[in-house]
C-alpha cells in the first residue's frame, strides 16, 4: 500500500491546461464593450449630477428635423438646408453676444436696437454720404462697441441691474436710429456691394466646404488631445483617447455630410463661414484666455471675484462691449439678407429670438455656465422651427407657441440641472 502510494507520487502529475488565448477579434470586441460600459457609466454619473450638457437641445433639434422631414420631404433638401445655414447667421451672431452677458447672470435687452442702429449708420454713411463700404462697415461695428461699452460701464459703476440699463438703451438707441434714418424711413443697399455679398456670396468650389469640415475635425482632435495631456500630467480626470477619437469621428461625419449637402446646392455660404469662424474664435477667448476665465469667475459670484482682486468694472464693461459689437455685426448681416435698412430694423421678435437661442442652446440664466456654441445650437432649433413652419404652410401663431414651449422647457431643465448640481456640491 505504501509502495503503491510512493510510485504514484513519483509519477508526473497532470498539469492544468493553460488558458487558451482568445482570438484578436474577441479581445477587440471585449475592449469595445468595456469602453462602452465605461462611457455609459460616466454618462449616468453626469445625468445624476445634473450635467446634461448639450444633450437636450440636440435631441430637440433631431426631433424637429425628423418631424418636419416627415411632413415635407423637401425640409432636409440641399436648397432648404443651405438657406437655413444663412438664415441663422444674423440672429445667431447677436445670440453669441447674449451668451457673454448670460455668463455674468445678467441680460442685455438693447441688442435689437443696437443692431438696427449699426445698420442705419452703415446705410447713411455709405448710401447717402458716399463713404466707402469698408469704412462705413467699420464705423457701424464700432458704433455697436461704443454703445455696449457705455452701457457696461454704467452698469458696473452704478450697480443698477443690467436689464434696467439696457432697457433704457433699447429705447435710446432705437430713437437715435430713427433720427439717423430721417423721414425717408428706408434705405436700399447696393445689391452688388460688400455688405450685400455677406449673405449672397457662395464658395462654389467643393474643396472649400470639405476643407472646412476637415479643418474643424482636425482642430477638435488637436485641442481635445492637448487638453487630455495637460490634465493627465497633473493627475486630474481626463477624456480617454478612445473617447476623443469617437467624438472627433462623430463631428467629422456631421461636418462632411453638411459639406456634401451644401455642395449639392451652391456651395459653402460665405455667411456661414464667417459665422463659424467668429463663434470658434470667441469660444477660444472664453475658454482659453485669462479674460474668459474672469468672465466665468464673475458669473459664479461677484463678491468672490472682488475679493479675488478681479477688476469687476473692467470685465463687466468689456462683456457688454462684446455684446454690442456682436449685435452690430448681426445687424449688418440681417440688413444684407434683405439689402435694405428701415425703421423696423432691429425690432419685432429679433431680441426675443436672440435671447431664446442662447437659453435654448444651453447657456444658464443663473450665470457661470455656457459657451458660444450654445447660441449656434439654439438658433438652429429656432430657425429650423421657422423654416419647417414656412415649408409646411403652418400659421405663424403655431411657430410662436412651439418656440415658447421649447424655451420654457429649456429654462426648466436649466433650473433642475442647477438644483441637482447644488445637491452634489458642484454649483
Amino acid at each position: 500500500m505504501v509502495k503503491r502510494m510512493h510510485n504514484m507520487a513519483d509519477k508526473p502529475q497532470p498539469q492544468p491546461a493553460a488558458p487558451t488565448a482568445k482570438p484578436p477579434q474577441q479581445r477587440r470586441g471585449q475592449t469595445v464593450v468595456h469602453a462602452m460600459e465605461g462611457w455609459v457609466a460616466a454618462f449616468r454619473r453626469k445625468l445624476s449630477a445634473g450635467e446634461l450638457g448639450s444633450l437636450p437641445v440636440v435631441l430637440v433639434l433631431a426631433t424637429v428635423w425628423v418631424i418636419f422631414q416627415a411632413l415635407n420631404e423637401n425640409f432636409l433638401s440641399p436648397r432648404n438646408l443651405s438657406n437655413l445655414s444663412v438664415d441663422i447667421v444674423g440672429t445667431g451672431l447677436i445670440a453669441v453676444g447674449i451668451v457673454f452677458v448670460l455668463l455674468l447672470g445678467e441680460l442685455d435687452l438693447s441688442v435689437g436696437s443696437i443692431s438696427g442702429l449699426a445698420a442705419a449708420v452703415f446705410a447713411v454713411l455709405n448710401v447717402k454720404n458716399g463713404v466707402p463700404e469698408w469704412l462705413a462697415l467699420v464705423v457701424a461695428v464700432l458704433a455697436g462697441t461704443v454703445t455696449g461699452a457705455v452701457q457696461g460701464f454704467s452698469f458696473a459703476r452704478t450697480r443698477v441691474p443690467a436689464f434696467v440699463v439696457t432697457l433704457a438703451g433699447l429705447l435710446a438707441w432705437n430713437g437715435i436710429m430713427l433720427a439717423i434714418l430721417g423721414t425717408s424711413g428706408t434705405i436700399n443697399l447696393d445689391e452688388n456691394g460688400l455688405v450685400a455679398k455677406l449673405t449672397s456670396y457662395y464658395l462654389t468650389n467643393d474643396a472649400a466646404a470639405y476643407g472646412l469640415a476637415a479643418v474643424a475635425a482636425g482642430v477638435v482632435f488637436v485641442v481635445s488631445y492637448q487638453d487630455r495631456r495637460r490634465r493627465q500630467a497633473v493627475g486630474i480626470p481626463h477624456r480617454s483617447l478612445r473617447g476623443i477619437l469617437l467624438r472627433t469621428g462623430a463631428l467629422a461625419v456631421i461636418a462632411f455630410t453638411a459639406a456634401y449637402l451644401l455642395n449639392r446646392f451652391q456651395g459653402l455660404p460665405l455667411a456661414l463661414l464667417i459665422f463659424l469662424v467668429l463663434v470658434a474664435g470667441l469660444d477660444i477667448v472664453l475658454r482659453r484666455t485669462h479674460y474668459g476665465r474672469q468672465v466665468y469667475a464673475l458669473g459664479s459670484g461677484v463678491e468672490a471675484a472682488r475679493r479675488a482682486s478681479l477688476s469687476v468694472t473692467r470685465v463687466q464693461t468689456a462683456v457688454l462691449a462684446v455684446s454690442g459689437t456682436m449685435a452690430a455685426v448681426g445687424g449688418l448681416f440681417l440688413a444684407s439678407r434683405i439689402t435694405s435698412v428701415s425703421q423696423n430694423s432691429g425690432s419685432g421678435v429679433l431680441l426675443l429670438n436672440a435671447i431664446a437661442a442662447a437659453v435654448i442652446g444651453g447657456a444658464s440664466l443663473f450665470g457661470g455656465r455656457g459657451t458660444t456654441w450654445n447660441a449656434v445650437l439654439g438658433i438652429l432649433v429656432i430657425q429650423s422651427i421657422a423654416s419647417g413652419m414656412a415649408i409646411t404652410d403652418t400659421p405663424t401663431a403655431v411657430q410662436f407657441i412651439i418656440t415658447g414651449g421649447v424655451l420654457f422647457a429649456a429654462v426648466v431643465i436649466d433650473s433642475l440641472s442647477r438644483r441637482s448640481q447644488e445637491a452634489h456640491g458642484r454649483a
